[in-house]
């Protein structure tokens, strides 16, 4: 799956195009190096994305094309970074 859909299906991320912004502003990394939202993705990657004041550490658990916001939470697992309350 390409990392820009991962970003949006997992909800770490609301929108498709703001992921797609991020990778291309060079704010996202798969294990330590620059991705573009083309990059696919695949289990056991960690993701580290840069939002303005915070940064985001996660680990993809599984992948998935389609899930239900409850299910969404557990596509990854956050390694460090807060997230957003809901």
């Amino acid at each position: 799956m390409r990392l820009d859909k991962y970003l949006k299906v997992s909800r770490i991320i609301k929108r498709r195009t703001v992921a797609k912004e991020a990778c291309e502003s060079g704010r996202v990394t798969i294990n330590g190096k620059m991705a573009k939202a083309s990059t696919d993705i695949k289990a056991e990657d960690v993701i580290e994305i840069q939002f303005a004041s915070r940064s985001l550490k996660a680990k993809i658990i599984n992948i998935a094309e389609h899930v239900r916001k409850e299910e969404a939470k557990d596509m990854y697992v956050i390694l460090e970074g807060i997230e957003d309350q809901e």
